[in-house]
């Protein structure tokens, strides 16, 4: 009898963690370039990307994860069975799709996995917090341990990373970098410059950040909203990357198409505090 409720709150936690990475990962599941993606990224860059993804799922475990945790050995086995369930889920609406298929080679199907088992994993760490009817928000010490300096800018990395990887698959990023202008570039850059730093304090978002005191805003802009762009693009960049999306590109091209991709990074940097 002990053990019921301990074993009853994590199967609610599981259900929460499965509806989390199917809620988060179903755009993606849904995407033709995603599938063919999981065929074609070079094994040690998906590699790569996955064991940096699981990194940030022990650390993202301390914010807002898929059970509440105190030690690095549970944030880890938190992050452990995130990805499980992000794995998981992720084959199964695959092969619920039809796109997975009795008799593909084992390679092409693990490739297809991996790739969605990212923001799936996402989803299913970041579950408790968004579809637990506010348990999280009531946990004191869960709140206490989001502060800090180093706390923040990790959050609008993990940010970043989620939105920045929505879209990096696409054709789409690099049309648009194409398409623009130098000029473009730079009314680009300011704007999500702007909405970085309007989302982060100076709309009035529930859960938003109340700036430090003493902080005018140019302190503020230097501070949280340049790092927090910088944090962007390198997140936008290294995407861009493990797809190979700038490979043998020139290097005007490159900065286009990071500078594009950077718009919705630096969006994920700015509501991840509010998600997470």
């Amino acid at each position: 009898m002990i053990t019921t409720a301990p074993n009853r709150d994590y199967a609610y936690g599981l259900a929460r963690a499965f509806a989390g990475a199917i809620l988060f990962g179903l755009p993606l599941l849904m995407t033709m370039e995603m599938w063919s993606l999981g065929l074609y990224t070079h094994p040690a860059r998906l590699l790569l990307f996955m064991v940096l993804n699981f990194v940030v799922l022990v650390i993202l475990s301390r914010f807002g994860g898929f059970e509440h945790t105190s030690t690095l050995v549970e944030d880890v086995l938190d992050a452990l069975a995130a990805y499980g369930v992000g794995i998981v889920a992720s084959a199964a609406v695959l092969a619920l799709f039809g796109v997975l298929k009795p008799g593909m080679p084992i390679d092409e199907m693990a490739g297809m996995i991996a790739i969605q088992s990212v923001p799936a994993s996402f989803g299913a760490m970041i579950a408790r917090k968004q579809l637990s009817a506010g348990e999280a928000d009531k946990d004191a010490e869960h709140e206490a341990r989001s502060a800090g300096y180093a706390g923040q800018l990790f959050l609008m990395m993990a940010g970043a990373l989620f939105l920045a990887f929505n879209v990096a698959p696409t054709e789409e990023m690099i049309l648009i970098g194409f398409k623009m202008t130098p000029w473009h570039s730079l009314a680009l850059i300011a704007a999500s410059l702007a909405l970085l730093h309007a989302l982060v304090f100076s709309i009035g978002f529930a859960g938003q950040e109340q700036a430090p005191e003493g902080y005018g805003f140019d302190r503020r802009f230097l501070i949280y909203t340049m790092p927090g762009y910088a944090i962007a693009l390198l997140i936008s960049f290294y995407t861009l990357w493990t797809f190979g999306r700038v490979d043998g590109g020139d290097i005007g091209a490159i900065a286009s198409t990071v500078v594009v991709l950077g718009f919705p990074a630096a969006i994920g940097a700015a509501v991840a505090r509010l998600v997470v």
